[in-house]
């Protein structure tokens, strides 16, 4: 038996991507010939699993076909013409309105991404969406396969590499470090983070700072009026990263003092899982797949007030007491997305549906 993984595109440091992989090697060591084949492969990858879907071998009735799927894809009306049993790893597909004003391409892609999910509602037979909210959205979609909800497989021995010494020496200079990581995106909602730190700066805490570290590429717009919004807001030191090494996305984790999330929707949302590791205390707006990733762990708002987020923020600071109690309650929540955890629940949820495949039962 094959079991391979197809998807649209494998990016180099991308969270899908890096899941992908990290579950390929799980199917390689269980014991299955396996690997990724995508439309798309990034330049820089130098992974012998990850090869051009030309390349995908002969699949037989009875190998399994894992798809990806976390955006607009062809792959969604191919992937049913395929030989072998569908399994669907759903990370979600970020609502096409939140890309309205700043990219028609992005709005499109998203749309089709949400048309071609429908579309294969039944056509898969077993599902493993990253989180409970994924869950919902597919039976919302009319998917009523079997369903076995896990994390990201996060490889979390790569946050002890050495990380960029110039970043943390610059940055270590005494002021409160309010950090977000994200690729710079509307559903992100860099505004809502931004009007809050204004408010801090301003009102509470002059001696501070904002760093909202992630890539703008594809969402120049977007950017653009995040940095006009600041300065409209006649606020200083936002620091916008833009892209860059893994090795500096590191140092801006060890120089936060907090982590302040304002998205709107997420399928799950790795950088919460990452200031755990680094126990940065987190401060988070309730939506989408948020509250799954946090569990009881972080500060969760049900407000975007401004004022309120700067309190919460200024009392973490303030506090050290509450701020160890939330490190302590983060690091708690993060075991349950260690390596060995996660591993055992894909390998768990992936022999489920093979007994499945072997009885010659089918699901749909």
């Amino acid at each position: 038996m094959k079991i391979i993984q197809v998807m649209p595109t494998v990016s180099f440091g991308d969270a899908v991507s890096n899941d992908a992989r990290a579950i390929c090697r799980v199917i390689s060591e269980m014991g299955y010939k396996t690997g990724i084949y995508a439309e798309n492969v990034d330049s820089r990858l130098r992974d012998p699993y990850v090869r051009k879907i030309a390349r995908m071998p002969q699949i037989n009735k009875d190998d399994i076909v894992i798809f990806n799927h976390s955006t607009g894809t062809d792959l969604c009306y191919k992937l049913p013409k395929m030989s072998g049993r569908k399994m669907m790893i759903y990370h979600n597909i970020t609502p096409p309105h939140f890309f309205d004003m700043y990219s028609i391409k992005s709005r499109e892609v998203t749309k089709y991404g949400y048309q071609g999910t429908e579309y294969l509602s039944d056509k898969i037979e077993y599902a493993m969406p990253v989180s409970e909210y994924n869950a919902k959205d597919l039976r919302k979609m009319g998917y009523s396969c079997p369903m076995f909800v896990r994390p990201i497989l996060i490889p979390f021995e790569d946050y002890e590499k050495e990380p960029d010494r110039n970043i943390i020496e610059k940055y270590s200079d005494g002021y409160v470090n309010i950090v977000f990581v994200g690729r710079i995106s509307p559903n992100k909602k860099q505004e809502d983070v931004i009007k809050a730190f204004s408010y801090y700066k301003k009102h509470i805490n002059p001696k501070s700072r904002l760093i909202l570290v992630g890539s703008d590429i594809g969402m120049e717009r977007y950017s653009r009026c995040l940095k006009n919004y600041a300065e409209a807001l006649m606020v200083d030191d936002v620091v916008f990263t833009g892209q860059i090494s893994f090795r500096a996305i590191l140092a801006f984790y060890r120089v936060a003092t907090v982590f302040l999330c304002m998205s709107e929707h997420e399928g799950f949302c790795v950088p919460l899982a990452e200031a755990m590791f680094f126990k940065v205390p987190i401060v988070a707006y309730r939506s989408s797949a948020v509250p799954d990733t946090l569990g009881d762990s972080g500060v969760l708002l049900d407000s975007k007030d401004e004022i309120l987020t700067a309190k919460v923020i200024d009392r973490i600071v303030r506090d050290e007491n509450l701020r160890n109690f939330i490190i302590e309650k983060q690091t708690e929540r993060l075991k349950a997305f260690s390596y060995k955890t996660v591993r055992d629940e894909f390998e768990k949820g992936l022999n489920g549906f093979i007994e499945t495949v072997k009885s010659g039962k089918r699901v749909n």
